[in-house]
C-alpha cells in the first residue's frame, strides 16, 4: 500500500513538472509573438529581445550614423556620410518581415538555427547625390591627379638603364564607382582602394620582360665599335654616336634610325670620296698645277655601306674595316694617284707615262680640235679598257686602230697612223675628235704596260 501511494506521488511530480515546463515554454513563447530571438542580429547589430518597433528607431538612428571612408593611396582618406546621399532603409517592413517569420514557439530553436537569427537590410540612396559627392572627391579631381607613367629607358653614362615606371593616383573612375556603390549597399564602412584595384596602372613595369629586353637590345646596338680605315687615316663610329641613332617606342620595340645612318655613311663620302675632286698636280715639266674634274678616285657605296653598317650595329660588332667602294683610286695617302699614271699636258700637246715612279714613255700628241669644239677635256680619269684591233665609229667615219684604250666616254687613247706629225699647234685646227692620238710606237708601248684602271691626268 505504501509503494502504491508513493508511485502516485512520483507520478504526479512528473505530470505537473511537465505542465510547469509547458506553462514556462508557452509563456516565453507569447514573450517572443512580440520580440525577437536571443542572438538575432540585424546588419550586425544585436536586437535580441528587442521589438520591431524599438528597432525600426535604433537601426534608423544607426544608419544616419553610417560614414563610408575611402583609404587612397598615400594616407590620404575622404568619406561619405548617410546625409550626403539620402542614405535610408529601403521599407520599415523588412523588419516586420523578419520578425513574423520568427515562430515564437519555435523560439528554442534559435539556438541551433542562427540563419532565422541574423538579417541585413536594405538600403537606398539618392544616385544623383552619389554621382554629384563622387565628383567632388578629391580623388578625382584633376588638378590633385598624377598619371600613371610606364618606366622609360634613357642614355646616360655610357649606358642605357631602366627609369622606375610612375603609379600615379589616377583612377579607373567606373570601377571605383562600382566598388563604392557595393560598399554602401552592403553596408561596408571602408573600401580601399588599392585592395579594390581602383586605380589605372602602368601597362609595363621595370620588371617586365619586354622592358627589360630593350635596354638590353639598346645596349647591344651601342655596344658597337666600327673602325673605318683610309689608308693611315682612321675614324671610329661607337656608342657616343650611335647611342644618338637608336630609340624605343612606347610598345618597347626597339628600332635603329636609318636615315642617319645613311647620313653618317654620306658624312664618310663628303670627307673621303676623290673622285672629282680638284687635285694639285705636280707636272713632269715641273710646275703645280690645279686639275679638276674627270672620274677617277674613291667613290664610297653609301647605300650598301650604310645597309652593311645597320647589320653590324644590330649585331653589336666590333670590327675594323674599308667602307664598300663604287671605285677605287690607287692609294689614300698624300695624292690618291700614285705613282703609275699617264700625264697629258694639253698646252704642250706631249704625254708621259710612269709606271711605279719610273718614266716608261714620252712622245708628242695630238687631242681635240679646239676650232670644232672637240678638245679633250681636262681631268682625272680612270683607264676603263684595252682592246686590240678596235674599230672607232663616229657619225661621219670608221677607223680601225691597233691599240685603243678609253679613258673617258668615248675618248681614249690610240695610234693614230694617218698622222705624219704629232705636236705642236696641230690639235688647234686639225685635232681629234676628241681622242688623244699616239704614234704607233708610243701607243704600242703604253698599252704593253698599262692596266685597266691607271690614272690618266689631263691639263692644260
Amino acid at each position: 500500500m505504501e509503494i502504491i501511494t508513493r508511485r502516485k506521488k512520483f507520478t504526479a511530480g512528473i505530470i505537473i513538472s511537465i505542465c510547469t515546463l509547458l506553462v514556462a515554454y508557452f509563456a516565453i513563447s507569447i514573450y517572443f509573438m512580440k520580440h525577437l530571438f536571443l542572438g538575432t542580429k540585424i546588419n550586425g547589430t544585436d536586437v535580441s529581445f528587442q521589438t520591431v518597433d524599438q528597432i525600426k528607431s535604433e537601426m534608423a538612428s544607426e544608419l544616419q550614423k553610417y560614414t563610408l571612408t575611402i583609404n587612397e593611396r598615400d594616407g590620404k582618406k575622404e568619406q561619405i556620410s548617410a546625409g550626403d546621399i539620402n542614405l535610408k532603409y529601403k521599407s520599415d517592413e523588412q523588419i516586420k518581415g523578419f520578425k513574423d517569420g520568427q515562430n515564437p514557439l519555435e523560439w528554442a530553436s534559435s539556438f541551433f538555427n542562427t540563419k532565422s537569427t541574423k538579417m541585413i537590410l536594405e538600403t537606398t540612396f539618392d544616385k544623383q547625390l552619389l554621382e554629384k559627392k563622387i565628383d567632388n572627391l578629391n580623388c578625382l579631381n584633376n588638378s590633385n591627379v598624377v598619371e600613371p607613367k610606364n618606366p622609360s629607358i634613357s642614355y646616360g653614362d655610357n649606358t642605357f638603364v631602366i627609369t622606375n615606371e610612375v603609379k600615379g593616383n589616377r583612377l579607373d573612375k567606373d570601377t571605383f564607382v562600382k566598388n563604392v556603390t557595393n560598399a554602401i549597399t552592403n553596408g561596408e564602412s571602408t573600401i580601399d582602394l588599392e585592395s579594390a584595384n581602383c586605380y589605372v596602372s602602368p601597362k609595363y613595369t621595370s620588371k617586365s620582360q619586354k622592358v627589360i629586353d630593350a635596354k638590353d637590345m639598346l645596349n647591344k646596338y651601342i655596344s658597337s665599335n666600327v673602325t673605318y680605315t683610309f689608308g693611315d687615316t682612321k675614324k671610329t663610329l661607337d656608342k657616343s654616336t650611335i647611342n644618338q641613332w637608336v630609340s624605343v617606342d612606347d610598345n618597347y620595340n626597339v628600332s635603329l634610325d636609318d636615315e642617319k645612318v645613311q647620313d653618317y655613311v654620306l658624312s664618310l663620302a663628303y670627307a673621303y670620296n676623290t673622285n672629282g675632286i680638284t687635285r694639285s698636280f705636280h707636272t713632269s715639266s715641273g710646275n703645280t698645277v690645279s686639275v679638276s674634274g674627270g672620274d677617277y678616285g674613291w667613290q664610297i657605296n653609301v647605300n650598301k655601306e650604310a645597309q652593311n653598317l645597320s647589320e653590324t650595329i644590330k649585331e653589336g660588332k666590333t670590327i675594323t674595316k674599308e667602307p664598300l667602294y663604287l671605285q677605287s683610286a690607287v692609294s689614300h695617302d698624300g695624292t690618291d694617284i700614285g705613282n703609275t699614271y699617264v700625264e697629258i699636258d694639253l698646252a704642250k700637246q706631249h704625254l708621259w707615262f710612269y709606271k711605279n715612279g719610273s718614266l716608261v714613255v714620252q712622245g708628242d700628241i695630238v687631242t681635240g680640235n679646239v676650232s670644232l669644239n672637240d678638245a679633250t677635256p681636262p681631268g682625272v680619269y680612270r683607264l676603263k679598257d684595252r682592246e686590240r684591233n678596235a674599230t672607232l665609229k663616229g657619225q661621219d667615219y670608221a677607223t680601225v686602230v691597233s691599240y685603243w684604250m678609253p679613258f673617258n666616254l668615248g675618248i681614249g687613247l690610240h695610234d693614230a697612223t694617218w698622222r705624219a706629225e704629232f705636236g705642236g699647234q696641230i690639235y688647234q685646227t686639225n685635232g681629234s675628235h676628241g681622242c688623244v692620238n699616239l704614234p704607233y710606237s708610243l701607243a704600242e708601248t703604253i698599252f704593253e704596260n698599262i692596266e685597266i684602271g691607271t690614272p690618266v691626268v689631263c691639263y692644260n
